[in-house]
């Protein structure tokens, strides 16, 4: 019975209850990479005369795959960093094999090829199945084995995989042809090989030509996420951890748990698509539960985590969601993911990211007729800020152009063809307003760049606009820059400057692909005489705050303006949770001048409502008595908060014992309870979690113990604090440890 002919054998364990399918699919779906057949040792062709001996043919005595962490292919093909015992190679390029056998080889009568196979049901034509067989030469991007050497029993092979091949975990069998049959190498557990996405091959989807980038978005395990208020960039460290003990595993079974068929899982759209629908909870129990309610009691807040192995981890021993995260901590697990399988990935914040619940690629707000906000009509929402992935790619599936980094979401918003998940959406096809390609452009497009439009809601039903802001959506794009932790603008690569003509063009563009909206250019918005802006102090958590709000008279006439701030306490997806200030101002404006407005709010006011993430809004609106037109604006806060500190001591090399030196000071006037402190770093040291049952008001919490580095290089420690009263604290240090010494 050959290979692919074992497909056609009764199905075992969980596949039996597939066994009488019928209809189009000739097989049960194969969706399992850890899922095997047996492959048969001995396949018989025909009649096997008596006194035939086995022996007499080639017979595999071992395999030598090269695989050590310092060895050849691991360190040709970029994956030496993967704490993994097993070969890993990156598919489109060449690694070596040697293959022992009980005689020498004699190509005039002896004729082998090397077979591997991933999953159940192995199929040559769906690329489960793949024989290798002997070449004169090696093509780029095709299978083949080119014999480079042979010495006694000993032969030697470099076999290149074919760019576009599945990716997994393949089992890997010698197989040698006889006059009555095949016999075939037993399965061995060591020869199985992981085959990765390649961004270092031309021939391959995720092909970066960039050296620098390739080490930035596919080999960095560490990253900066940066989060805060566009005035106001903070930025924190995340571990993805790519190369973990474990880590590869869990995200072949994620692509399992979502039941994908091994047969697309060499497209890294469906990939991307697969993994934004998994990394969230929703629809299918993926790996992380989001909660933005500010109440954690059964799990970890999502600013305590640090990054993203500890949450795999977890989420493969228990095979339940992890509770709790939020966008940042959904795009560092993606980032993970897609890192580890080889396909370059990077984290990206949007700055005032709108949420448009009606595709209508504009964010609607609703007035009362005193200016105020009315929150019963104003469905839709923006986000202080919000990260999502850019995974780079070609992309066969569209025109010519529209390659390159594609914008991918595993923070549950809305549904997608049914499920959670956004991406992968083509950037440039954002930019120009290509609306029609998938996946989810409009909804990005909205992200970015909708515009914020006030409405006036009259007592008789009618709404009419009152105010446009087209530049206050999107305002910052930005990611980590390549090589270094400072951040790298990227708004323009998702949008054209506001007025220009490329602009214009692209929300015509997008329009004319059947996106609905109000075309708001046929809607006369006049101009107010009448110009407002508004400051807010940054300061730190538990002071005192002053709001500037200046009006300027650009008439000869003498007016006066009704003017409304509300303050609220909000949390970062833009939904308030409380107002603590409820101010109206009656202004004087003299003719062709200006007036100052300063308003205190005291700490007291909001201290008792902060919610996750210290993030104040204000809205500002005003009516001019005399012309009835409305101003409006609004602005986020975000408040500073206290750091922790770090301190190391000892000799930085790798295997030497280090002392760590944790500190943190309460900044408030209240004691904090039941704290949580989570220390940890790739290379450095596993994530430990201590917890603290008291810290008094203005007192300092500090915690020692001891790491161990073992890996050289640019390593980071970092450090969260958590209770109920305080969320987002934390800290790090930069380490450069030394390869270690020999004596």
């Amino acid at each position: 019975m050959s290979v692919e002919g074992a497909a056609a054998s009764a199905p075992k364990g969980k596949a039996a209850a597939s066994a009488g399918h019928t209809g189009r699919r000739a097989l049960p779906p194969n969706v399992s990479n850890e899922d095997e057949d047996e492959v048969p040792t001995v396949e018989v062709m025909g009649f096997m005369p008596r006194g035939v001996n086995l022996k007499d043919f080639l017979e595999v005595q071992e395999v030598r795959l090269f695989k050590s962490q310092y060895e050849n292919n691991k360190v040709e093909h970029h994956t030496e960093r993967y704490y993994n015992n097993k070969l890993i190679v990156r598919r489109g390029q060449p690694f070596y094999v040697q293959i022992e056998f009980n005689r020498p080889y004699n190509p005039e009568k002896d004729q082998f090829w090397v077979e591997y196979v991933i999953g159940r049901y192995p199929q040559q034509s769906k690329g489960t199945y793949i024989p290798v067989p002997l070449v004169q030469d090696l093509e780029d991007g095709k299978w083949g084995a080119k014999l480079l050497r042979t010495e006694r029993n000993f032969v030697s092979l470099s076999i290149m995989s074919a760019a576009d091949c599945i990716v997994g975990k393949f089992r890997m069998y010698i197989a040698v042809s006889t006059a009555f049959g095949i016999l075939r190498s037993s399965r061995n557990v060591e020869t199985d090989t992981y085959i990765l996405f390649n961004p270092w091959c031309k021939d391959d989807a995720v092909y970066l030509d960039d050296e620098s980038e390739r080490e930035e978005y596919v080999l960095n395990d560490l990253g900066v996420l940066f989060h805060g208020e566009s005035r106001q960039v903070k930025s924190r460290s995340w571990e993805f951890g790519q190369f973990e003990d474990g880590i590869l595993d869990i995200c072949l079974y994620l692509m399992d748990r979502a039941q994908m068929d091994l047969s697309g899982r060499g497209n890294p759209v469906k990939v991307c698509r697969i993994a934004s629908a998994m990394i969230n909870a929703k629809d299918d129990d993926g790996v992380i539960a989001g909660s933005w309610k500010s109440d954690y009691s059964f799990g970890v807040a999502p600013s305590a985590w640090t990054g993203s192995v500890d949450i795999l981890l977890e989420y493969r021993s228990s095979e339940k969601p992890v509770r709790y995260g939020q966008c940042w901590v959904f795009a560092g697990v993606l980032n993970t993911f897609l890192r580890c399988i080889g396909i370059p990935a990077r984290v990206v914040t949007n700055y005032f990211s709108a949420h448009d619940n009606d595709a209508n690629l504009q964010t609607d707000v609703y007035l009362d007729e005193d200016g105020k906000t009315n929150n019963k009509l104003t469905k839709d929402s923006i986000w202080n800020y919000h990260c999502w992935n850019e995974a780079w790619m070609s992309r066969s599936d569209l025109p010519v152009g529209f390659g390159g980094w594609q914008a991918v979401d595993a923070t549950p918003q809305e549904t997608s063809d049914g499920m959670f998940r956004c991406g992968p959406a083509s950037v440039q096809a954002i930019k120009h307003g290509h609306a029609c390609f998938p996946f989810d452009v409009p909804f990005v497009y909205s992200e970015v760049n909708s515009d914020v439009v006030y409405y006036n809601a009259l007592k008789d039903g009618t709404k009419e606009v009152v105010h446009v802001d087209k530049t206050h959506v999107g305002r910052k794009i930005l990611t980590k820059a390549v090589g270094n932790n400072e951040m790298h603008d990227i708004t323009d690569q998702y949008k054209f400057s506001e007025g220009t003509e490329e602009e214009r063009l692209a929300l015509e563009t997008a329009l004319m692909y059947g996106v609905k909206k109000k075309t708001l250019q046929d809607v006369p918005v006049e101009r107010s005489e009448v110009d407002m802006d508004f400051q807010v102090d940054n300061v730190v958590l538990g002071s005192d705050l002053k709001v500037i709000i200046t009006f300027v008279n650009g008439s000869q006439e003498r007016l006066s303006a009704t003017s409304h701030l509300n303050g609220n306490v909000v949390f970062y997806t833009g939904v308030p949770k409380s107002e603590f200030k409820n101010k109206t101002i009656e202004v004087n404006l003299e003719p062709d001048n200006s007036q100052t407005v300063e308003l205190i709010i005291k700490a007291k006011e909001y201290m008792s409502q902060l919610v996750e993430q210290a993030s104040l809004h204000f809205f500002v609106t005003a009516r001019v008595n005399e012309t009835k037109k409305i101003l409006a604006m609004q602005k986020s806060l975000a408040l500073q908060i206290p750091e922790l500190r770090i301190q190391v001591h000892g000799e930085k090399e790798v295997g030497k014992e280090m002392s760590v030196r944790v500190e943190f000071t309460n900044p408030l006037k209240k004691n904090l309870d039941n704290i949580t402190m989570r220390i940890g770093g790739p290379g450095m040291m596993k994530t430990i979690t201590k917890t603290f049952s008291e810290v008094a008001a203005n007192s300092t919490l500090t915690w020692q113990g001891k790491c161990t580095p073992q890996r050289s290089g640019y390593r980071k420690l970092m450090a969260s604090l958590d209770c109920d009263s305080l969320r987002h604290v934390y800290g790090e240090v930069d380490l450069e440890i030394q390869d270690r010494q020999v004596s």
